[in-house]
C-alpha cells in the first residue's frame, strides 16, 4: 500500500519498461481500482517520460 506523494522505486513496469530502476512519486489520493486495472499512477523523476501505470508489486517504497 502507498501514500500520495510518496517517493518509489521502480523496480520494472510493464506500461513502460523504459522506468525500470528509477524512481517517482505516487499519484494517486487513494489506492488504484478498476479503471487503471489495479495500477498505482507514478510520476516519473525523468524528462519526457510521462506518468506511468504500474503494479504494487512493481514499485518498492524509496526513503
Amino acid at each position: 500500500m502507498f501514500d500520495a506523494r510518496e517517493k518509489v522505486l521502480i523496480v520494472s513496469c510493464a506500461d513502460d519498461p523504459r522506468v525500470a530502476g528509477k524512481t517517482g512519486r505516487i499519484v494517486d489520493e487513494v489506492p488504484p481500482g478498476p479503471l487503471t486495472q489495479g495500477r498505482w499512477t507514478v510520476k516519473v523523476d525523468a524528462l519526457w517520460i510521462a506518468n506511468v501505470l504500474c503494479h504494487g508489486h512493481e514499485l518498492q517504497k524509496a526513503g
